[in-house]
């Protein structure tokens, strides 16, 4: 009888499998935004073919067909790198608790990702979908950053390493840090940026809803430099350290989002925000992980034999 070959993962490949999907997430989000500031959403002005005739761009299509296009072929290596990745986590031995969900909701998170961008190509890039597509990109990132924690933190429960109220103040935290990119979708769906000439926008008031998100980054600095300030008084300095982090990324993004306000929105200003949004997440998650600790698992000590009575002779 043959036996079945079984091809073993390293875990130091795994990681970089995972670390990898992470990078190609984000990537796609800025190509993405490059679509849209391009003016090519509608490149390709239908799906899931490129054109009534045709899946792949034309040449009549022009410069727009072929941005449109090759955004799309982005998905499908975003795709394979997920795909990958599961497979890692399928062979790896032994496999670590929490892996393979969370590498499934990565893989699947592609194809859905797919169908939510064909729809904002199938409404005519309606604002409130494009905003939709944006945030389901935020939590691919998400579960794929989860993901590679996990490859890079020993197979064993998690400790605190912050009291409680902190730990509430950090998960507070990043909850107003995703708040912060709702709204964001809300004025990029106001403002001119709207991937086509034909393209409707969402009705808001661009210099009101800016000013609500604008209050937003400062609500969000100013927990950051909360977190720094506890995080420091209890001596936890890996935590204070990832929330220094946050903060320093907070700021350099609030200062591009600041300065292309104010140049009336320059498309490569706005494409590096689409950027910073991303590692304004992964900051927010990164100071999640700071706040815990995950220990190795322990062997149970080996009882000590108890010596017998030593037995005279009658």
């Amino acid at each position: 009888m043959m036996r079945s070959v079984r091809f073993p993962v390293s875990a130091a490949l795994l990681r970089r499998l995972a670390l990898a999907s992470i990078i190609a997430n984000v990537a796609i989000v800025v190509t993405g935004g490059a679509v849209r500031l391009t003016a090519s959403g509608l490149g390709c002005p239908t799906w899931p073919r490129c054109t009534d005739a045709s899946y792949v761009a034309t040449s009549e299509m022009g410069a727009h067909g072929v941005i449109e296009f090759g955004n799309r072929m982005l998905t499908f290596a975003v795709g394979v790198i997920a795909l990958a990745t599961l497979l890692a986590v399928l062979a790896h031995r032994p496999r670590r608790r929490g892996l393979l969900p969370l590498a499934v909701a990565v893989f699947l998170g592609i194809p859905a990702q797919a169908v939510v961008g064909g729809i904002t190509v199938l409404t005519n890039l309606n604002p409130w979908v494009v905003g939709l597509h944006f945030l389901a990109s935020m939590a691919v990132i998400a579960a794929a950053y989860a993901l590679w924690r996990r490859t890079v933190e020993p197979d064993g429960p998690t400790t605190p390493v912050v009291p409680a109220p902190l730990r509430t103040l950090a998960r507070l935290t990043t909850l107003v840090g995703v708040s912060v990119l709702v709204v964001g979708t809300w004025v990029t769906g106001s403002g001119p940026h709207a991937g086509d000439q034909g393209a409707a926008r969402n009705g808001l008031d661009p210099e009101t809803i800016s000013q609500v998100h604008a209050d937003g980054v400062f609500l969000l600095i100013g927990l950051s430099i909360a977190l720094v300030l506890a995080f420091r008084a209890v001596g936890a300095t890996r935590a204070a350290r990832a929330a220094v982090l946050l903060l320093a990324v907070e700021l350099s993004q609030g200062v591009v989002g600041f300065v292309q306000y104010f140049t009336h929105l320059p498309a490569v200003l706005v494409g590096a925000h689409m950027l910073g949004s991303c590692l304004v997440l992964l900051a927010a998650l990164h100071v999640q992980w700071a706040t815990r600790e995950r220990r190795p698992l322990t062997p149970a000590p080996l009882p000590i034999p108890t010596p017998e009575p030593a037995t005279t002779a009658a």
